[in-house]
């Protein structure tokens, strides 16, 4: 049974930083693709990052980028999502998901991703 447990999320004041960190098991975590999205209350939810299988590919949003590191440990099943200069505008459940495959593209939307974990809320004050 594959779960993804994410993490590391909390109330914070802007310009503050987080790492979150998702926790996989039941799958060969080396043979996945990693991904974060968010979902603020009344929207859908959104692409933050994604690492592909090696870590030597990753892509951001536009809105994270330059602020939002993604990486991941294979050795530890771990991906993670450290997050810096945070904005009241970030304030959102933040959720893992993962892809099979092995390719050096990354998945961007929901839909490409076959596992998801059960969320971890990112509150930012202002």
């Amino acid at each position: 049974q594959v779960q993804l447990v994410e993490s590391g999320g909390g109330l914070v004041q802007a310009g503050a930083s987080l790492r979150l960190s998702c926790a996989a098991s039941g799958l060969t975590f080396s043979r996945y693709q990693m991904g974060w999205f968010r979902q603020a209350p009344g929207k859908e939810r959104e692409f933050v990052a994604a690492v592909n299988w090696s870590g030597g590919s990753t892509y951001y949003a536009d809105s994270v980028k330059g602020r939002f590191t993604i990486s991941r440990d294979n050795a530890k099943n771990t991906v993670y999502l450290q997050m810096n200069g945070l904005k009241p505008e970030d304030t959102a459940a933040y959720y893992c998901a993962a892809r099979r495959g092995t390719y050096t593209t990354v998945p961007l939307t929901p839909v490409e991703y076959d596992y998801w974990g059960q969320g971890t809320q990112v509150t930012v004050s202002s």
